[in-house]
């Protein structure tokens, strides 16, 4: 009976108006709480990892890998959160009922953000797989870049929900970031203006490394795509470092993006060459495309088209299946020398610049005092 009573006296006694019933309730729960995140820890480590492990696909076991320890606090906070609830402390003097709960918002404010902060690793590791099958390095530098930037921006956010939480009143501050925000983008302008150009770059894709683009008056291969500038190997092997900002407010002209490369030419003929023979050259001529390996048979034309001033002009419009700048000027030597070859077959003169000057005797004499007095 006396053990009873004094476990009795005991269980009435009160801390801050709490009886030690409500204590041991509330330390039961929370260690049942401490129990559970153990009990969890062991499925994830021993069960669901070794399941992931055996799939093919390595974001499922990133994803695990990243909610575990989020997942886990969780579970604490919320046994802390009931044994709060159990303990029902007072208000008065101090209001410790106010301060358990402010303290549930911080830890439950942190384990959101520590949960976006783990989750941003595998936006990485999927960033990664993709930019690897692209051949452009910029986007390999990007990746990197968006991990800080969107780490950086939620534990910024946390710990303006932390203030927000706690009862502070955050638009003074966020006026103040507002204010030097402002200022560092001013002097941040040009960088921030390069990085906007690489990202549109990369989203756009107007050329890749190695193609040959022509940009204002700047011409060449694209040797390297920086986060800040292009660089452009012209043919004279020298380098143009171009900021990325300003390639953005450009046209862009890319001739490694043709599919075919276009031959256009004016082959001028004498003008003792008749109706028949001009048939007859502008038929072969086609022929002679028709037959050509390098020529493209899908499109070409070839016809007797102006009278110049010196010649009678045949244009021959065509495409080469090539566009290697190598195997192009080749295959446009090539048709040229057979246009030779067959117009001299055929005994045609290829005209060249010249005038002709008629001359009549000039039998009046008003003519030549006409002439003498100009």
């Amino acid at each position: 009976m006396e053990v009873l009573t004094y476990l009795q006296n005991l269980i009435d006694q009160t801390v801050l108006g709490i009886n030690m019933a409500q204590f041991v309730i509330a330390f039961f729960i929370f260690f049942i709480a401490l129990l559970l995140k153990r009990i969890i820890a062991h499925l994830f480590t021993k069960i669901i990892f070794k399941a992931t492990q055996k799939t093919s696909s390595q974001m499922d076991e990133m994803l695990l890998k990243n909610i575990n320890k989020p997942a886990e606090f969780l579970v604490v906070i919320i046994g802390f959160y009931l044994a709060l609830q159990i303990l029902q402390l007072p208000t008065q003097p101090t209001d410790l009922d106010k301060l358990g709960r402010d303290i549930v918002q911080v830890l439950m404010t942190f384990n959101l953000a520590w949960f976006c902060f783990n989750m941003v690793a595998l936006l990485e590791h999927w960033l990664l797989h993709w930019a690897k099958r692209t051949e452009s390095t910029l986007d390999d530098h990007l990746v990197p870049f968006i991990r800080k930037t969107l780490r950086v921006f939620i534990v910024f956010l946390a710990v303006l929900m932390l203030v927000q939480n706690l009862g502070y009143s955050i638009s003074g501050l966020l006026a103040s970031l507002g204010l030097g925000g402002l200022a560092i983008a001013m002097a941040a302008k040009d960088s921030l203006s390069n990085i906007f150009g690489s990202i549109m770059i990369l989203l756009d894709r107007p050329f890749t490394i190695g193609d040959w683009i022509k940009v204002g008056d700047m011409e060449g291969t694209v040797d390297e795509i920086g986060f800040r500038s292009t660089r452009i190997r012209t043919f004279a092997k020298t380098v143009i470092t171009v900021p990325n900002s300003v390639l953005m407010n450009m046209s862009i002209d890319n001739f490694s993006q043709m599919p075919k490369r276009r031959i256009k030419l004016t082959v001028g003929v004498t003008y003792d060459t008749t109706p028949s023979q001009m048939r007859q050259a502008v038929a072969a001529i086609k022929q002679m495309l028709r037959n050509h390996a390098a020529i493209h048979q899908e499109f070409f034309l070839v016809n007797f088209t102006n009278f110049g001033a010196s010649s009678l002009d045949i244009m021959v419009y065509c495409f080469t299946t090539s566009t290697k700048w190598e195997e192009y000027l080749d295959a446009r030597e090539d048709v040229c020398l057979q246009i030779m070859e067959t117009l001299g077959e055929m005994g045609l003169e290829i005209a060249f610049p010249s005038q002709t000057l008629y001359m009549h005797d000039m039998n009046s004499e008003e003519e030549k005092e006409a002439i003498t007095t100009a």
